[in-house]
């Protein structure tokens, strides 16, 4: 038998990602007693589209999800991979093979067992074909063999430890192979009303009001979930979420759930906490990403010239109420491992310097003071986006670029950017991950591209230099060649700049006081909810 090595052991710890200071009640709720029943009343915004993150991995799909389905691993707030479905996990010294120990006794809510064939499907089948990142982490896996239910191996051309830094439910959800075999995976009703191994299980989703989940009796962490049910309520209008909370008519929101400008006021309230750990798995970032198509935003010096026209640390600010800090290139700096700023241009705000390189450019202002006009989408995850997008179109107003802000669901939105192409300018939150494979460079390859997977290369951006040093750090075994195969990737990103990073976000949890057993595990904020309880009223 080909001798093995500990994933534990093979690791190399990553950087959490900073914090603000804010008293969060956290500590003090891992020291006491917990206690059984009551319902976690929680807010998910926007609505999620389908209750699986296999072929969707917007973060509100996997809020609600991933406490009704799982993955082989979690993380703890270390970013260190610890069991899930896999109880242990060992790679081969070559980085081709990868063995899963799975959980034993583990069974999906309808009652049938959970075994490797469940692994098999849904890697080949779910996460290699349809997944929007897993496409990419998943390319060179071969083969998964199943030697027996307990036991799923799997078999790759080239080394891809990477895909253990994506093993969660909000990464890789293992989904029950009886349920979705032989039907076409994006359509399956299960999507609306899935089956799972998860603490809770579905119960019902009411569009555009609620979805409600239930204690499963016979989840295999033996005494947990503590709560009887999380209901997810969706409160499309800000104002009434953080009215939701002064009232006490809600307990739970991650994701800034609320308006920045809003925090202050409800951390002085007794009964309200606020809390930033939970999100360093995304270590996210915000972004502005150019439609290449269009003939203007083709030009690279249009594309630096508005680089320089943003004002970041304005817009932080402004609009984000100091909760970022501003971007140097498409991995954060709290990604340590990985990050550089040696020969990676800059584009610091200088609005005259934007005005020459649009002149240079061939566009001049013409009679009116403008010079061309853009389309301008946000996602439309809270309100902030969309000031963003206003405040971003200001700056390009003062250069003369006049910016039409368009507003839509989230579902529009991921059509038109995504599936049609009809946009110029797109905004939003980006995660790398921990391991900036898995995040940054579906921005940046030609294999990205993928008309009607959102979360992809909408740019249509293709370079053959970039795309051959993706496929050579995907492919490497040595740590620190590959480190610098991303120190090379990040200098051809910010010189072509087909998106603009803008600055590393800082996300933040809002929560009643009543509520215990918050964790502070890297991906906790579209974790389960499994050990969270509450305390009497």
């Amino acid at each position: 038998m080909t001798p093995r090595r500990s994933i534990l052991q093979a690791a190399t710890p990553l950087a959490i990602a900073t914090a603000l200071t804010f008293t969060s009640g956290w500590a003090l709720a891992q020291s006491t007693q917990p206690v059984h029943g009551g319902t976690l009343r929680a807010i998910v915004q926007p609505e999620p589209i389908a209750l699986n993150t296999t072929f969707n991995t917007t973060f509100v799909n996997g809020i609600v999800t991933s406490n009704i389905l799982e993955g082989l691993l979690t993380y703890d707030e270390n970013q260190q991979p610890r069991p899930g479905l896999a109880t242990q996990w060992e790679v081969s010294p070559d980085g081709l093979t990868i063995t899963y120990r799975l959980r034993k006794g583990v069974k999906w809510h309808d009652g049938q067992p959970f075994t490797s064939a469940d692994v098999k499907f849904s890697a080949l089948q779910a996460w290699k074909v349809n997944h929007p990142i897993g496409r990419t982490i998943y390319a060179a896996l071969a083969d998964v063999e199943t030697p027996d239910d307990d036991t799923a191996v799997f078999r790759f051309t080239k080394p891809s430890l990477v895909v253990l830094s994506y093993a969660n439910a909000q990464g890789s959800m293992v989904l029950p192979r009886h349920v979705y075999e032989g039907t076409n995976i994006l359509s399956n009703p299960a999507n609306q009303k899935p089956i799972g191994t998860g603490a809770f299980r579905f119960k019902t989703w009411q569009q555009g009001q609620y979805i409600e989940l239930e204690r499963n009796p016979d989840y295999w962490d033996t005494g947990k979930p503590y709560l009887d049910r999380v209901i997810f309520r969706v409160i499309p209008d800000a104002g009434a979420r953080v009215a939701a909370f002064e009232s006490q008519e809600v307990d739970y929101a991650p994701f800034d759930a609320v308006a920045f400008s809003d925090v202050e006021r409800l951390k002085k309230l007794p009964f309200i906490g606020v809390g930033t750990s939970g999100y360093s798995w995304e270590s996210a970032y915000t972004f502005v990403e150019f439609n290449l198509r269009n003939p203007i935003l083709a030009n690279p010096k249009v594309r630096h010239a508005i680089a320089q026209a943003i004002n970041v640390q304005g817009l932080i600010n402004a609009v984000w109420f100091g909760f970022g800090k501003p971007s140097t290139g498409p991995i954060p700096s709290t990604l340590k491992n990985f990050y550089t700023t040696q020969g990676v241009p800059q584009y610091p705000y200088d609005w005259k310097k934007a005005e020459a390189l649009l002149d240079e450019a061939g566009y001049p202002r013409r009679a009116d003071g403008t010079r061309f006009s853009l389309n301008f989408d946000y996602q439309p995850f809270h309100q902030t986006f969309k000031q963003q997008a206003d405040y971003i179109k200001q700056n390009l107003k003062r250069v003369g670029i006049e910016v039409n802000v368009r507003n839509q669901d989230l579902p529009t939105f991921t059509k038109r950017v995504y599936d049609a192409y009809d946009f110029d300018l797109n905004t939003g939150r980006w995660g790398p991950m921990m391991d900036p494979q898995i995040g940054v460079l579906r921005h940046y390859w030609t294999r990205a591209i993928s008309k009607g997977t959102p979360w992809t290369n909408a740019s249509g951006y293709s370079n053959p230099q970039a795309d051959g040093v993706i496929e050579a750090l995907i492919a490497e075994g040595n740590p620190a060649k590959r480190v610098a195969l991303f120190h090379q990737l990040q200098r051809i990103a910010q010189t072509d700049l087909p998106v603009i990073p803008l600055f590393e976000q800082r996300n933040f949890t809002i929560y009643n006081t009543r509520v215990h057993g918050l964790s502070n595990d890297a991906d906790a904020a579209q974790a389960s909810l499994k050990s969270v309880w509450l305390s009497p009223p």
